[in-house]
């Protein structure tokens, strides 16, 4: 047997009446969290396999949720434009609503840095950010010139970046601190759907409808790599601190990749293992 080969055991098999759209772990209860299309966010102990909880959350499908690092609170944003703060030590009572998009929120993403603030993709065309204490943004970026439909944070060297990616085909960095457009990365054919930074390298990793993934060096935002392996529209993203594994979903399946670098970053010199 391959040592390096991932093998899935014990494996928590879910049947939902409609489409799940995001979901996430909460490692520190033994929970999964699913989001779906009937505008009901589930609760399930992954050990167990017992529901924890079940709750109406939107009056539209529900795009994202995410696990804020160290409270008790869950994220979700929605087509019906609201972001919003679910309490579970609170019964899940939502504590806040967020409602300045004008258009479906895609995804959110918390602070690394500063945890009680939060940024939001939206197809309104902006990245707002938030702080969990006030009802306002902080902050608006606004360069897209179609919807976004991913943000995430990344530090480089003792900076603070957001990265966003958007139908317009394009992905920009933006420096946090000045709220500024540092870079516009183009390269992709058709929208892009996830955005991601694999931190070890450090290497910025998108997504698209043109069935490719993408690696970019963050520190020159010169194209690393680029990858199809045939499953169509590629539509999510997944990576951990400390690994240099990231997962994929797409149309046609789920492919996990290993990168490895000999020498450093420069073009070509990344190293794609497919992990089946």
């Amino acid at each position: 047997m391959d040592p390096n080969k991932p093998i899935f055991r014990n494996c928590l098999h879910l049947e939902l009446p409609v489409t799940v759209r995001s979901a996430k772990f909460v490692a520190r209860k033994n929970w999964v969290v699913a989001a779906s299309d009937d505008k009901f966010i589930r609760v399930y102990n992954y050990d167990t396999m017992e529901r924890v909880a079940e709750f109406e959350a939107h009056t539209d499908f529900i795009r994202f949720v995410v696990v804020h690092p160290t409270l008790p609170y869950l994220l979700s944003s929605s087509d019906d434009k609201l972001i919003k703060v679910w309490d579970w030590e609170k019964g899940w009572i939502c504590t806040k609503v967020f409602e300045e998009h004008q258009h479906y929120v895609m995804q959110v993403a918390f602070n690394p840095v500063e945890v009680n603030t939060f940024a939001s993709a939206s197809l309104d065309g902006t990245i707002k950010v938030w702080n969990l204490e006030s009802p306002a943004p902080i902050f608006t970026l606004e360069g897209h010139s179609k919807g976004v439909n991913s943000v995430d944070y990344f530090i480089n060297g003792d900076k603070l970046y957001l990265l966003s990616g958007s139908d317009d085909y394009t992905v920009k960095v933006w420096d946090y601190e000045t709220r500024s457009c540092v870079q516009t990365v183009e390269g992709h054919e058709h929208n892009v759907t996830a955005v991601c930074v694999l931190p070890e390298f450090p290497i910025i990793i998108t997504c698209s409808e043109d069935q490719t993934i993408r690696m970019w060096n963050a520190n020159n935002y010169g194209l690393e790599s680029k990858l199809n392996y045939g499953l169509e529209r590629v539509w999510a993203v997944g990576c951990i601190r400390g690994s240099n594994q990231a997962v994929f979903g797409c149309d046609k399946g789920t492919i996990m990749v290993k990168v490895s670098s000999n020498s450093g970053l420069d073009a070509g010199d990344l190293q794609i293992k497919e992990e089946e």
